[in-house]
């Protein structure tokens, strides 16, 4: 007998999560549980990380559908059902995972790889959360000093000012071949003064920033990914695109250097795979990133993130941000992310 359950977590952060759209203390995921005969060694999981004020599908009716499917699947007695999810992309997400974890018997094993076995790391970036001058500068001499060789830092909410002086001395002690710069906006530039920003920010050798105004500008975004000095990524412009030929005519028409795939906005693998299909044929590049997810999630991300094209610095170190999350083989340290074999999942 197969019984599917819907689990809300709080995942509460160490510290207050500044962006540009505000400070967040803790994000809400939600978890399809499926048991088997009442087994609790037989359990599959699959996580639904909705991302407040970002997320296409936050508003009223998410969680109904996410008890929607459980009661359609545990009346069939069967995880092979087909729903709609274009406009739910966690919920999407978050079945694609639930099955996987099904069809490995609940290993969380998804994909198995030499990363799963402990002989592969994925590069990743340190990431720099908003917060004061002081704040910020701690935590870039942290990750310097931790051995961190790319490092993204979240820009747009303290004065532009100070977030130049941040970067100044960031290259005052190393250049762009000991250390690789990436900036994230989150849309927090006004396109009136955007190219200024961008020419600025361009001075101190970084990688790219991520979508510097807000999206749904598709001209103005253009304009500016010709114009600008600096490469430019489309992050939450991806987010609500979801038909194939929307995808196709949105980078066509943008031409950015680079995308930002966060399964968990866009819809999963299956919808990401899309992504990199239409970009790759544009020769865009793209980098994968989590969404805030606990430790499920992002396994089921780093997983399949190693499937793809390799010698890519991806932003998947969100694992150690949380006080409460789920124990796993998942570690990241000196711009790696490591899994361990021998350390057992523990309990969501």
């Amino acid at each position: 007998m197969l019984e599917l359950k819907v689990f809300k977590k709080d995942l509460l952060f160490k510290f207050p999560a500044g962006t540009s759209r505000g400070v967040m203390l803790k994000k809400p995921s939600w978890f399809f549980v499926l048991v088997e005969n009442d087994n609790t060694e037989k359990i599959s999981i699959g996580e639904c990380g909705l991302l407040p004020k970002l997320s296409m599908e936050d508003k009223s009716g998410y969680v109904e559908k996410l008890n929607e499917i459980a009661e359609k699947i545990n009346a069939a007695q069967s995880i092979d059902i087909d729903f709609d999810l274009k406009k739910y992309p966690s919920i999407r997400f978050g079945m694609e995972m639930l099955k996987k974890d099904y069809k490995s018997k609940n290993k969380k094993i998804l994909f198995e790889s030499g990363f799963t076995g402990g002989k592969y790391q994925i590069p990743i970036n340190g990431l720099i959360w908003m917060g004061d001058k002081r704040f910020m500068f701690e935590q870039i001499k942290t990750k310097i000093e931790e051995g961190w060789k790319c490092i993204k830092i979240k820009i747009g909410a303290i004065d532009f000012e100070e977030e130049l002086s941040l970067l100044q001395y960031i290259r005052n002690h190393f250049n762009k071949d000991d250390i690789e710069l990436r900036v994230d906006a989150n849309g927090a530039f006004h396109f009136k003064k955007a190219l200024e920003n961008l020419k600025r920010l361009s001075e101190f050798d970084l990688h790219s920033i991520e979508q510097p105004i807000k999206s749904g500008q598709i001209d103005q975004m253009a304009e500016l990914c010709e114009m600008s000095p600096l490469a430019i990524a489309l992050d939450e412009e991806l987010i609500g695109v979801n038909d194939l030929k929307n995808k196709k005519f949105l980078l066509d028409s943008i031409k950015p250097q680079y995308i930002v795939l966060k399964p968990s906005l866009t819809g999963g693998w299956e919808a990401s795979e899309e992504w990199i299909k239409i970009a790759k044929y544009l020769e865009i590049g793209y980098w994968v990133t989590s969404a805030l997810e606990s430790n499920i999630g992002l396994n089921a991300i780093a997983q399949w993130t190693v499937t793809l094209d390799k010698d890519i610095i991806h932003g998947l170190g969100t694992g150690q941000i949380y006080t409460n999350n789920i124990e796993s083989p998942l570690y990241a340290a000196k711009g790696f992310l490591s899994y361990n074999p021998q350390k057992k999942w523990g309990d969501l």
